[in-house]
């Protein structure tokens, strides 16, 4: 059986994912400009805020390889 893998997901399901707070998480969007743009579904302010999940796997998995090429 196929494990189906979300295609969005919560801001704080993000925190949780990568191990890290909300004002982390918030500070990493702000400060680097290769993380996943947040998607948020509304104009309201309180309009919740997602992720897609595989841009956030493939941002990860750079930045692995990116400090692994630096230990070498």
């Amino acid at each position: 059986m196929t494990k189906i893998l979300p295609i969005r997901i919560q801001f704080s399901t993000a925190c949780q994912l990568l191990d890290v707070t909300r004002e982390s998480l918030r500070h990493t969007i702000r400060k680097d400009p290769t993380f996943p743009a947040p998607l948020k579904m509304g104009t309201s302010k309180q309009s919740p805020v997602f992720f897609d999940y595989q841009e956030l796997v493939d941002w990860h998995n750079s930045k692995k390889a990116s400090a692994t090429e630096m230990e070498a």
